[in-house]
């Protein structure tokens, strides 16, 4: 098929001004700098999606919270970022991603400040939302900035292979400051420690490309921003419920029918509205929807190595909160080396699929070598060299998942653009733990019901569940490693096109 310009593409002529910068304008001479302030809000947002992981057990006996409601410190916080998500794309190429960058960031501290200091439940709850809205409104800006920042296709894929870098291994470092945090100062301080880093960020504000007004008043899709909340929460909300309901109940099944029919709904009306929350030339790009899918295919794999690796290690294992962050520097070691070395040399040379596949199946590889975990498996001989091997995966996808996420997008769209890769992330891991978590938690009770009573029975139960469920993660990686390797037939980039310019593409 052919892919004619995205400007061509991208609709009606008489479309508001892209506020950021402009087609043609020269590049941002600040635009190096730029990327360091751009990285550390990054950064700032992949460390929160980890970082309260650790700290949680110190946090519910603090705040006497209840087994059933800990799992909201966690999932208030990526059900409004994922479901937010499109809203802060659209917010930020309407009123420009400067100013959304800074009220993203400037709100995401102050949310962080009043988590740290919780004198309970419920304000802790409402902090983690606010984390989340703030975070669907910067996610978006950060990476439309990487966007008009960078249109040279090898200084863009040097900038995205670094934020890729911090996008893939900052949840591995997010445990490690998690760990030490907790272990040394208070829980408190997984949320703090947003600060400082949210402060020197904000110093980037004279290193970014001014905004543009808008030539029109900004006319926002209430009706889609209604209906794809609605749905991604009763999905999110259903897969999470299943833990402790089971797949079967009517519960679930209530909450995932209602969340489908929801989305579809959504679907629908983004075809028919003049101007669309998502409109739907960003999603059926072959390239991007491609892109999308192996990044929420990929965390899926990722987030259930956090889940069941810092159970198996502090509770099957009796590692401490330190010992358990350091144990995940393979990891980091595995994605610095995929996504900021090998990925950022290769995505100037190779179609993507020539690195994203093979990346989805390095991390099918070493998700699988998890399967053969027991309680007294050597850390040297399994846990260090599959979680390289992961890391070294994950690494290989993000960068150019991250690169071709606006792949030949309009200029007004590349925040809703970036917001659909985020989303995945943030949806993709909601559901893989919630999916995995159910089928671990189910073969550890049936293990414990077939096997008699002693004192290894819960340490090789618990074993036997994260096995489990490693082993159905290597199998979605390896599925997406076909349908990645199926469609995504992009060729390799033109070294000396302007990457937002995007050329008619000629594909199969």
């Amino acid at each position: 098929m052919t892919i004619s310009s995205s400007r061509d593409a991208a609709g009606p002529t008489d479309a508001p001004e892209v506020p950021g910068a402009e087609a043609g304008s020269p590049p941002n001479p600040r635009r190096w700098a730029a990327l360091t302030f751009i990285g550390l809000a990054q950064l700032m947002i992949v460390l929160d999606m980890t970082i309260v992981n650790i700290a949680l057990p110190s946090a519910q006996k603090a705040l006497a919270i209840s087994d059933g409601n800990r799992q909201w410190i966690i999932t208030a916080y990526t059900l409004a970022f994922g479901s937010l998500l499109f809203l802060g794309g659209r917010i930020a190429d309407y009123t420009g991603r400067r100013r959304a960058f800074m009220i993203g960031l400037i709100g995401f501290a102050g949310a962080s400040a009043l988590g740290g200091a919780s004198p309970n439940f419920g304000t802790l709850l409402a902090a983690r939302t606010l984390q989340g809205m703030f975070a669907a409104l910067l996610a978006p800006a950060v990476l439309a900035l990487i966007s008009v920042n960078f249109t040279k296709s090898d200084e863009r894929a040097k900038a995205f292979g670094i934020l890729g870098a911090i996008a893939a291994g900052g949840g591995a470092f997010g445990l490690i400051v998690g760990g030490t945090l907790t272990e040394y100062l208070d829980w408190r301080w997984c949320l703090f420690v947003n600060v400082p880093i949210a402060v020197v960020a904000a110093f980037g504000w004279y290193t970014l490309p001014a905004d543009h007004r808008a030539a029109v008043r900004a006319r926002f899709d209430l009706p889609g921003v209604v209906l794809v909340v609605a749905g991604l929460l009763a999905v999110v909300y259903g897969c999470s419920e299943a833990e402790s309901s089971g797949w079967s109940s009517g519960k679930v099944i209530g909450l995932l029918v209602a969340g489908v029919v929801l989305l579809a709904v959504f679907v629908v009306v983004e075809s028919r509205v003049t101007e669309p929350l998502l409109p739907l030339r960003v999603l059926l790009n072959r390239t991007r929807g491609s892109a999308y899918l192996a990044v929420g295919l990929a965390i899926v794999g990722m987030f259930s190595l956090f889940l069941f690796l810092t159970y198996y290690e502090q509770v099957v294992r009796g590692y401490s909160p330190v010992k358990t962050g350091c144990a995940f520097l393979p990891l980091t070691a595995g994605v610095l080396a995929g996504a900021g070395g090998i990925s950022r040399r290769l995505l100037p040379k190779l179609p993507p699929r020539a690195i994203m596949a093979p990346g989805l199946l390095f991390g099918a590889i070493g998700v699988g070598w998890l399967t053969v975990l027991s309680p007294t498996t050597s850390y040297a001989g399994v846990l260090l060299p599959a979680q390289f091997v992961i890391g070294l995966g994950m690494g290989l996808v993000m960068a150019p998942a991250m690169n071709y996420a606006t792949y030949g997008v309009d200029l007004r769209d590349t925040g809703v653009a970036s917001a659909s890769v985020t989303t995945m992330q943030q949806i993709g891991g909601s559901i893989g733990i919630a999916l995995l978590n159910t089928i671990a938690t189910s073969a550890t009770t049936s293990y414990v019901g077939s096997h008699a009573k002693s004192p290894a029975l819960l340490g090789n139960a618990l074993t036997h569940g994260f096995t489990t469920g490693f082993g159905w993660a290597a199998g979605i990686l390896a599925v997406a490693v076909v349908l990645v390797a199926a469609l995504m037939n992009t060729p390799a980039p033109d070294p000396n096109a302007a990457s937002d310019g995007a050329p008619a593409v000629h594909m199969g």
